[in-house]
């Protein structure tokens, strides 16, 4: 009898039917009992609770100003992180290829990146007034330096056996570019990608604030300020869920596309 034959099947560890599930459910139910309790019992009628936010979901849901707000703030935001994802990975890639353009621009992104969004904000309603254009050049400055941190980075992780491949074959530098350095460093652009769209679609919701111009900003802003509360966490969760949307979108995209790249991720 064959050692194969006789070979005991290796047993795993059995995972729970629910795993995680239930310790969060109970934390957001006690989560939520606090919030509750702590407004009916100390705080004033109008303050946001969870009981009045579902009461006002159906109306806010599908009022015509919530929609169009909605509509304003996530184009805004589509748009300004297409421009940040395409001028932030050509310049990401040419960093991490160029050592030159590297130590010229790299000590400048680290700076615009540590700095907070709201400082910039007096200077672009200066330089585009109070209008969408301000927004948008918002949103780009947001998003735009983890774009290029992470494609400098990961331009820099290709492997030297690869380019040295690429240049036996006689391969252009701008064939190398698209057909090894893009490719491999696209883990670090998806990664760049979930902190881009974070930060965009904060730097949306702040330049409507502070500028007063339509979107959900305005909205949470309008409604905070009419003692409409529950109103405006409505936008505060909707933004909330479509930011974990999307980066569930990004991880399953990650998954389906790129199964070589961290395999393990549920």
């Amino acid at each position: 009898m064959s050692i194969a034959a006789t070979a005991l099947p290796v047993s795993r560890p059995a995972r729970a039917p629910l795993g995680p599930a239930i310790p969060r459910l109970i934390a957001g139910i006690a989560i939520l009992a606090l919030w509750e309790g702590a407004v009916r019992g100390f705080m004033p009628d109008f303050v946001a609770k969870p009981s009045g936010i579902v009461e006002v979901l159906p109306s806010v849901l599908g009022s015509a100003s919530f929609l169009e707000s909605v509509g304003i703030t996530l184009a805004a935001t589509a748009e300004g992180l297409i421009a940040a994802l395409v001028l932030g990975t050509a310049i990401g890639l040419l960093m991490g290829r160029n050592l030159i353009v590297d130590r010229a621009l790299r000590l400048w992104i680290n700076s615009f990146n540590a700095m907070p969004m709201i400082v910039i904000l007096p200077l672009m309603s200066l330089w585009f007034g109070y209008t969408g254009y301000a927004r948008f050049a918002t949103i780009v400055f947001a998003a735009i330096f983890a774009v290029i941190i992470n494609a400098e980075e990961g331009a820099q992780s290709v492997s030297k056996e690869y380019l040295e491949v690429g240049r036996s074959y006689r391969g252009s530098n701008l064939r190398m570019l698209f057909d090894i350095v893009l490719p491999a460093a696209t883990p670090y652009l998806l990664a760049g990608l979930r902190l881009a769209a974070g930060r965009a679609l904060i730097g949306a919701v702040v330049a409507e604030f502070f500028l007063a111009i339509p979107g959900l900003g305005y909205f949470i802003l309008y409604n905070s300020r009419t003692f409409h509360q529950n109103e405006a966490f409505v936008a505060v969760i909707f933004l909330s869920g479509f930011g974990v949307g999307f980066n569930m979108l990004v991880n399953a995209a990650t998954r389906r596309f790129l199964p070589w790249y961290r395999r393990n991720e549920t």
